[in-house]
């Protein structure tokens, strides 16, 4: 069901999130003039079919366990090999894009972000848009995104995966976003293992006798093995996943969900008028 431009979600523990983007629209801020800043020298003519996309990525305050689905044992492609980035958190907290963002105080979905927030139940992890041209039968490059908790030992982040843009007679936005959770069956390193492996193991030479040599080789493998656990990453486990494609018109509000993450698209048509 869709009302005022808006796609109410598929959980009905979602009702907070439909009821503040009902009353985002409501209060007519799809009529507000459009501030935003065009990435476009000034007399530059605008291309035709040019929009503000706008994208955020919520994540649902929520335990695992109290998630129902039960998607630990899907089978998970390998991530799309793309060179463009959406939004890419590192591990030292920095991040990466390779688009052109515009202000988030420029978006239009700023202010929905910021109601999620304040409500306590959602965490806003992306909260992008850029201007491109969406020519028909344009075909999007995936856009790839990192986002969420950085795993220990996983190397990764919690919410990975990818979006693309596609432009027929509407504009496609398809979603595929995972997340994940380290798994229950993640080996667990053993207390002696820092003190261990901070030490030097010593060599045979420095052994005295053959008792000796035997144990230093001894502990040599198991230092050993224990960096080789440590140079793998540790396992995961699929919570959630969305995969969906939805089909967009200009000025309208949607909202794609999993019961752990949800992503609101937002397109703004940018006339030459403006």
């Amino acid at each position: 069901m869709q009302i005022d431009g808006i796609r109410w979600c598929r959980y009905p523990t979602r009702a907070i999130l439909a009821a503040l983007l009902l009353s985002y629209a409501v209060q007519g801020v799809a009529q507000q003039p459009d501030r935003a800043t065009l990435p476009l020298e000034p007399g530059t003519p605008i291309p035709g079919d040019y929009y503000r996309a706008e994208i955020v990525i919520l994540e649902r305050i929520i335990e695992p366990e109290a998630v129902n689905e039960r998607m630990s044992g899907r089978t998970v492609e390998e991530p799309t090999d793309t060179e463009e980035v959406l939004w890419s958190a590192l591990e030292n907290g920095t991040t990466q894009t390779t688009l052109e963002l515009a202000p988030r105080q420029d978006l239009r979905l700023a202010s929905a972000a910021a109601r999620l927030e304040r409500s306590g139940r959602y965490r806003v992890l992306v909260a992008a848009g850029w201007y491109e041209a969406f020519p028909p039968d344009y075909e999007g490059t995936p856009l790839r995104v990192e986002a969420g908790n950085w795993i220990e030992g996983a190397r990764t982040r919690e919410v990975e995966g990818h979006i693309t843009i596609d432009r027929q007679r509407y504009l496609h936005v398809n979603v595929h976003l995972n997340h994940w959770q380290l798994s229950e069956e993640a080996p667990a390193l053993p207390e002696d293992a820092a003190a261990d492996m901070s030490q030097e193991t010593p060599s045979p030479a420095e052994a005295s006798g053959t008792q000796d040599t035997t144990a230093a080789a001894t502990d040599g493998e198991s230092a050993a093995q224990q960096l080789t656990v440590l140079a793998e990453p540790a396992p995961l486990e699929l919570l959630t996943w969305i995969r969906e494609t939805r089909r967009m018109r200009s000025e309208e509000i949607h909202f794609l969900d999993s019961p752990t993450v949800g992503v609101l698209v937002f397109f703004k048509k940018i006339e030459a008028t403006e």
